[in-house]
């Protein structure tokens, strides 16, 4: 299967031009003259019987062909210095970096952060709350939690925290009266995370458009929870943060979509994890089993 394969150094050469978009570029990365870049291009043009380059005045312009070609080994190349990175750590000091929402991060994961970090001293971990949803990457976010079903093309997932999405308020926003029907909710304000549509969607997928609720509030996930506890709105959020709320009588379940509400998931690209990777979802793991035990 390899021995058909043009040899490594014309295709290294003609990965780094791919990427720095010049012979000069290509010559700089790999650390040899352009002149020794181009003749490497030409030599790999000539085995593989195609025009992977054009010249315009001083400068190259990638074929259609060569386009492919180059976004493949751009990938190739990119895939295994990742690999060898982990296989021999040679990036055990970079930060552990993890996403997830503000509404996770302020009601699930900060009253327990302190546990992992008095059990692993040695672990730099970066935490990133936001609602924009941002893809583990070489180099970068080596965690994200997610909210869903577990479907991100490209990445795996692994159901860390099962939950329904529920349409909730405050007992004293409510007052006596006993909400049957999702329109009965127009006459009240209602609070979404920022960054999300979650409360708007499920409005409209109720029959009930978003232009007909008394007033619609964006805030920050954390403030969103303190703003329905208070009796400001009614919110949307997963159940599993609310559950001493719930158990006390002071947070009314008014709706659960079962349908949407699958829970937090563990989503990280495909391949060998970093061992403070490993150990923060073993450590995440045990918190949650930890949680059922209770």
């Amino acid at each position: 299967m390899f021995g058909d394969l043009p040899p490594l150094s014309q295709l290294r050469a003609f990965a780094a031009l791919a990427d720095t978009g010049s012979m000069s570029g290509a010559g700089a990365q790999l650390n040899v003259s352009h002149a020794a870049v181009s003749q490497q291009v030409r030599a790999l043009e000539d085995r593989l019987g195609l025009k992977l380059v054009t010249r315009e005045g001083r400068s190259v312009v990638l074929t259609p062909e060569g386009q492919r070609l180059g976004a493949t080994l751009c990938d190739s190349f990119g895939a295994m210095a990742r690999e060898i990175e982990v296989l021999t750590g040679a990036d055990a000091d970079r930060p552990l970096q993890v996403t997830c929402t503000p509404s996770f991060a302020d009601r699930w994961l900060m009253p327990r952060l302190a546990g992992f970090s008095e059990a692993h001293p040695d672990i730099h971990l970066m935490l990133n709350p936001t609602a924009q949803l941002a893809d583990p990457a070489p180099g970068g976010i080596d965690l994200a939690i997610r909210f869903g079903a577990g479907k991100w093309p490209g990445l795996e997932a692994e159901l860390l925290l099962e939950t329904r999405f529920a349409i909730v308020a405050a007992r004293d926003l409510l007052g006596d009266r006993t909400i049957t029907e999702p329109g009965e909710l127009l006459d009240f304000p209602w609070l979404q995370e920022v960054g999300t549509n979650e409360a708007k969607e499920w409005l409209a997928e109720n029959g009930v458009t978003e232009a007909r609720v008394r007033r619609m509030t964006d805030l920050p996930g954390n403030l969103l929870q303190d703003a329905v506890r208070r009796g400001q709105g009614v919110g949307a959020t997963a159940r599993a943060f609310i559950e001493p709320e719930i158990a006390r009588g002071e947070m009314v379940v008014l709706f659960e979509d079962e349908r949407r509400g699958e829970g937090y998931w563990l989503v990280t690209r495909p391949g060998p994890q970093r061992p403070s990777l490993k150990a923060f979802c073993r450590w995440l793991r045990r918190q949650v089993k930890r949680d059922g035990a209770a």
